[in-house]
């Protein structure tokens, strides 16, 4: 061969390699990036060319699948009692994109996973068409209806968990949003619709999923936390012991006194006493005298300071690492810079019910096959354990006190041991706005314990000095807990 012809070859063989390389950098490794770039439609179409596969609650589907009529898109979501379910579900819009179980397990509802490669492989030889699979929530359809109809048009969240599994039996945000109302990509109906529901348009957020993403300042339901740490440090070891609490009480190397909301028998007060009428005084000095280390301790075996993920990211929640002697007493009584999920709060009262285990909070019981054969299947796993058997049933006793002689009393329900906690948070500056309503709970039957609730009312149309834990919040709290017992019964 003569060298011209030799070095046409040579150069000829290079493009060859070079395309070559190039092909397969593009199949794989840039194929996931190009996969999931946001201007890819064939990927979108794909993933609406089929009805999706559905979200369970209590063995029926909240979810469907609409033909979509004059777009590439084949099928579009719909939602059941969208409104209710919205926090637990999230939202798949062909316009908008997806959240929370809708994205996060989008490969199972579109039939896309990894883990269905042989039933599309099949169904391709078959000719069948692709299905989605399910996502098998642990939701109870009565309780999220409770807990969603309790808040009605207030602001504010819930959040139950089954103490013994660490199962969310209910999730409700308000005010809510449809998620149907968004699901296609109309320009004259979906995205009016989707622009009226963000934050610049709408100051009251409805999309904000309050029970996992907003934290609030947890006001007198932290005397839970600050309990539980008094009872497992030793500082007070017999909740029916008096304490060591003047009154009035001064907060450390300062002239200020930790004042009580009203004239309470606080001075010297037990536990159990102080617990039933929301003693600032007795908890504040507890948590001074405990020190700011050993109240975290307690606060992070609880959950604060981590994030959760249920599968959903919750918020995590906060106790200040960094304060000086009186900021550690105001912490103690949930101020300061205290701030909580309804989530976290829910688990504070989960682990009390549950003899001093924290159970890892999930909310998706199962995956399945558009055949309905388990994918995978949760198995509930121990978080932590702030506090002992012994001590968790001595706090058992003071929050069942406050339920039936304290601040409590509202959440109680006949037949039914309910435990309790109530709280004021106070809200702006200087306290200037209206301030959060907080209940914290659980219901324990003679088989156990299947609830722990947590309640938080933002604002309400009530005045300002009827805005309470125990007014606003409990009730809310005892329904949630009612449907749930009342359903095991």
């Amino acid at each position: 061969m003569n060298k011209p012809l030799r070095r046409i070859a040579i150069f000829c063989g290079l493009l060859i390699m070079t395309l070559l390389i190039r092909d397969n950098w593009l199949q794989y490794v840039k194929a996931g990036e190009l996969q999931d770039n946001s201007k890819n439609r064939r990927i979108s179409i794909e993933r609406y060319a089929q009805p999706r596969g559905d979200i369970i609650v209590d063995g029926n589907p909240i979810t469907g699948s609409a033909k979509t009529n004059g777009s590439d898109y084949a099928y579009k979501r719909t939602y059941k009692n969208g409104p209710m379910w919205a926090p637990v579900t999230g939202y798949a819009s062909q316009a908008f994109g997806a959240t929370q179980l809708e994205s996060l397990e989008d490969g199972i509802l579109t039939g896309n996973d990894d883990r269905l490669f042989f039933r599309r492989t099949l169904d391709m030889i078959t000719g069948k068409k692709k299905e989605g699979g399910n996502v098998v929530t642990t939701l109870n359809g009565a309780a999220q209806k409770a807990a969603f109809e309790g808040l009605g048009s207030k602001k504010g969240a819930v959040a139950a968990i089954d103490p013994t599994t660490g199962a969310i039996l209910a999730l409700a945000s308000t005010p809510s949003y449809d998620p149907s109302k968004f699901a296609g990509n109309s320009t004259t109906t979906d995205t009016p619709a989707w622009q009226k529901l963000q934050k610049s348009q709408n100051p009251d957020d409805p999309m904000l999923n309050r029970a996992l993403r907003e934290t609030y300042p947890p006001g007198s339901t932290f005397k839970v936390v600050t309990a539980a740490a008094a009872l497992e440090h030793g500082l007070y070891p017999d909740p029916d012991d008096k304490t060591e609490t003047p009154l009035p009480w001064v907060m450390p190397n300062t002239r200020t006194e930790l004042k009580n909301d009203g004239p309470l028998p606080c001075k010297d007060a037990t536990l159990r006493m102080a617990l039933q009428v929301s003693c600032n005084t007795v908890f504040g000095k507890a948590g001074a005298d405990l020190g700011k280390d050993k109240m975290r301790e307690t606060a992070e075996k609880f959950g604060f300071n981590s994030e959760h993920f249920i599968p959903v990211r919750a918020n995590a929640s906060v106790w200040p690492k960094e304060m000086d002697e009186p900021q550690t007493a105001l912490s103690s009584i949930g101020q300061f810079e205290t701030a909580t999920t309804p989530l976290q709060m829910a688990m504070v009262a989960a682990a009390v019910a549950n003899d001093g285990k924290l159970m890892e909070p999930y909310m998706v019981s199962r995956l399945q096959a558009p055949s309905l054969d388990v994918i995978e299947k949760h198995t509930p796993d121990e978080m932590s354990r702030p506090l002992s058997e012994e001590n968790a049933q001595k706090l058992q006793s003071m929050m069942e006190t406050v339920v039936e002689k304290g601040t409590g009393r509202n959440a109680q329900i006949n037949g039914v041991k309910v435990g309790g906690k109530t709280g004021t948070a106070q809200h702006g500056v200087d306290n200037s706005e209206k301030p959060y309503a907080w209940f914290i709970s659980y219901a324990r039957t003679d088989s156990g314990s299947p609830v722990a609730v947590a309640v938080v009312v933002e604002d309400s149309d009530a005045s300002r000095g009827d805005i309470s834990g125990g007014g606003l919040a409990a009730p809310i709290a005892r329904d949630v807990m009612k449907a749930v017992v009342d359903g095991k019964e």
